[in-house]
């Protein structure tokens, strides 16, 4: 073999060598990266905003799977035998008072709480609120002006007849927003069970779709396929600010309010992962991008050049 082949030879064999040792450390290092599994239950915008942010700070991978309230509380009961994941992310506090009683959470009194009014926070530290929405009746005003109906103002003019088939508010089985729902009703009629549900029967007449999610009625009002959806108020005003024909109406006799919350799940893979994310929750970065995205944060952040919902007649979830 001459000498000029020899020395391509050995070059190619260095660079082989180097190219090998390069794909082993990030091998590696992708193995050592720290990791962690949540149960997210935020609109799906907002969780990718949210932990793509707190990768890029932290370097922490978030595996995430997005669940409605119910399927989240679903399936971390489903799963306590053997927790596959460390955190649940969003949702309605019911629910997570509710995992909580279940002994399906663990406490965690994080340092960044302290910046949490007391009142949006588990007194054991086994959840946290991340923000507050107001329940609302949300109505597309072209569908109502090609029916000539005029907009509901209250609960009462939800079960008339001139509403029936137009309606669409989300399902009980698997979203916290209808379970919500559900429990203001009995608040407003003074706890009466009796009373609530015969409320909840004549409302169910004028229902045309029981949705998967708390925030699909309002999307199926702006694209017209109902006139008239029940949800949370932050999730009707984001599309308003995208140019639908919408308009917002909070019940003259009041409201409820969720208290979108937090919790680490007990025995999770993960805890000392999810307690960094826990606590970035917390943060004022994070406040502003729940903030960018309509929501009224609980941390003192503001609604950088959007208005906060009034916050007379409203019913607290922490009071349902």
């Amino acid at each position: 073999m001459r000498i000029k082949e020899v020395f391509h030879l050995k070059k190619f064999s260095y660079a082989l060598v180097i190219i090998l040792v390069c794909v082993l450390v990030f091998s590696l290092s992708g193995l050592t990266a720290e990791r962690l599994t949540a149960y997210v239950s935020l609109d799906e915008e907002i969780a990718r905003a949210v932990l793509s942010a707190f990768q890029k700070q932290t370097g922490i991978q978030v595996d995430w799977v997005r669940l409605s309230t119910g399927e989240a509380a679903a399936r971390i009961e489903a799963e306590k035998q053997n927790p596959q994941a460390s955190i649940w992310l969003g949702g309605v506090g019911l629910n997570h008072i509710e995992a909580k009683n279940n002994g399906l959470t663990t406490p965690y009194t994080s340092p960044n709480a302290k910046n949490v009014p007391p009142q949006f926070k588990d007194p054991d530290n086994y959840w946290c609120g991340l923000y507050a929405g107001a329940l609302c009746f949300v109505y597309n005003t072209e569908i109502l002006k090609e029916l000539n109906l005029p907009a509901p103002k209250s609960w009462a003019d939800l079960i008339k007849p001139i509403y029936k088939g137009h309606i669409q508010m989300a399902s009980p089985q698997t979203s916290g927003t209808a379970y919500n729902v559900i429990t203001t009703i009995v608040f407003l009629y003074n706890r009466n069970e009796t009373l609530a549900f015969e409320y909840l029967k004549e409302l169910d007449k004028n229902i045309s779709q029981y949705t998967k999610s708390g925030s699909a009625p309002g999307r199926a009002a702006a694209i017209g396929e109902t006139a008239i959806g029940l949800g949370y108020s932050h999730d009707q005003v984001k599309l308003i600010a995208q140019g639908y024909p919408l308009e917002i109406a909070f019940p003259q006799e009041g409201t409820g309010f969720e208290v979108a919350s937090m919790s680490l799940i007990k025995g999770g893979p993960q805890l000392e992962t999810a307690k960094k994310l826990y606590d970035w929750m917390l943060t004022d970065e994070a406040a502003k991008i729940l903030a960018d995205n309509y929501l009224s944060g609980l941390i003192g952040h503001p609604l950088v050049g959007k208005k906060r919902f009034d916050h007379q007649n409203i019913i607290g979830d922490h009071q349902l």
